[in-house]
């Protein structure tokens, strides 16, 4: 895969037989989940909701945090994940690299990600953006955002200068004037709006349908499909309660990640913390993404998505 090697992890091929094999499903002692900086999987790690269902089961939950979701599919495809959410970018990158990863539930996003300029700046439309440096962290959400935005405005890739750069150093990119456009999601979008003097040029939702995907290494879910299972029923219960409860969630986000309560507001009040399954509709819309990075050269094959949707082999 051209974008990124998968992370060099010091486990040899005995190891890594080790975590596949069935004998995993029957010795679980520790269930490792990926996260960022924001949404459900915050919450429940707030709460100990995974924490307490496993208590029994005397299994530990490991929380590892990642600041972009194409690091942590790596992580999960090498078997040193087991677990995690990202947005609808990764996944398409990392099966087009063969990762050994399932989807398993998804979650719209209504809001919450998309395209920052500078307030004082003299892009107003999304035509202005030709010719102009805009960072984005490659294969990432954002990325699917921003060439959705250019191909709405019939301008095409090749118009901008992509800067390609993880969250944290767009963030003093863009406050220094390095780049002259962000796609980015919550909640650096928020930190860009209130803390880096950002104007919000185009919102998601205002371009194209958007998901969030849960996703888990394949072996860990086959080989621990009740686990498995029991963990999307505890995020769907964090989830139902985060619906509810958005004060609380920024409250638990601030807490848990150290943003700044006031941009965490501003996340938790635009987010959707929805879990459902994997739909033929998102199957689709999810296709469409696939489709347009292929078409761009920027995945080197084609990949047809339903055929990493999770079906469990053993219940």
């Amino acid at each position: 895969m051209k974008r990124r090697e998968f992370l060099k992890l010091s486990l040899g091929t005995a190891a890594v037989a080790a975590l596949s094999s069935p004998a995993r499903a029957q010795s679980v002692k520790e269930i490792r989940i990926g996260y960022q900086k924001t949404g459900v999987l915050v919450i429940a790690r707030q709460q100990a909701i995974l924490e307490k269902h496993f208590a029994a089961q005397q299994i530990a939950i490991k929380w590892v945090e990642f600041t972009s979701g194409p690091p942590l599919l790596e992580a999960m495809s090498t078997g040193s994940v087991d677990f995690g959410s990202v947005g609808d970018t990764p996944p398409i990158f990392a099966q087009a690299a063969k990762a050994n990863i399932v989807y398993v539930a998804g979650s719209p996003i209504t809001n919450g990600q998309g395209i920052l300029v500078p307030a004082n700046s003299t892009i107003h439309t999304i035509a202005d953006l030709k010719g102009r440096r805009v960072g984005v962290a490659k294969g990432t959400s954002a990325h699917n955002v921003l060439i959705a935005t250019l191909e709405k405005a019939g301008l095409t890739y090749e118009d901008i200068t992509p800067v390609y750069l993880s969250p944290p150093d767009a963030g003093p990119a863009f406050a220094n004037g390095g780049i002259e456009a962000w796609a980015i999601w919550d909640p650096y979008f928020a930190i860009g709006e209130k803390r880096q003097n950002g104007r919000i040029l185009v919102n998601a939702y205002e371009v194209a349908k958007t998901n969030s995907f849960y996703l888990a290494n394949r072996d860990f879910a086959n080989n621990n499909v009740q686990h498995t299972r029991d963990v999307i029923g505890g995020l769907t219960e964090a989830a139902r309660w985060a619906e509810a409860h958005r004060a609380d969630v920024a409250a638990a986000l601030a807490t848990v990640t150290g943003v700044p309560l006031e941009v965490q507001i501003v996340a938790a009040n635009r987010a959707s913390f929805t879990i459902g399954p994997v739909t033929d509709e998102i199957v689709v819309t999810q296709q469409a993404v696939a489709d347009r990075f292929h078409r761009l050269g920027l995945i080197p094959r084609q990949i047809a998505v339903r055929d990493i949707v999770w079906r469990p082999t053993q219940t």
